[in-house]
């Protein structure tokens, strides 16, 4: 499985980015995909989750600010970022899960992206 992120950049409180996740070499039916971020000197935390029923989850910090989505076909997770504030600052990852059940905690991912730097200046 191999995931790549793009879209990272940086950009002014209160703008907004939109990162994309290209997911490919998997064969799973029920999998689940999501975003997570680490700041610097901080664990990484989960962002927001797209579950195997196309639910979604997201983090109190980033509730009605950020929306997860994913395509038709399914092998491209997309996470829109508005109203960006500095402590959104973080390398964010994409990651994902051959599960029927809805994985929060980063342990219990096996495949990762790379990352994608997001930095926002006040």
């Amino acid at each position: 499985v191999q995931l790549a992120e793009s879209g990272g950049g940086s950009v002014q409180s209160g703008g907004s980015l939109r990162l994309s996740c290209a997911a490919s070499g998997y064969t799973y039916r029920n999998f689940v995909m999501g975003w997570f971020r680490q700041a610097p000197g901080k664990e990484r935390e989960e962002v927001a989750i797209r579950d195997s029923d196309g639910s979604t989850h997201y983090a109190d910090s980033v509730q009605g600010r950020f929306t997860i989505s994913q395509d038709n076909a399914k092998n491209t997770l997309t996470l829109q970022m508005n109203s960006l504030e500095p402590e959104d600052t973080a390398m964010y990852y994409c990651a994902l899960e051959e599960t029927l059940i809805n994985p929060r905690s980063p342990d219990e991912y096996t495949y990762w992206g790379q990352g994608t730097q997001v930095t926002v200046s006040s």
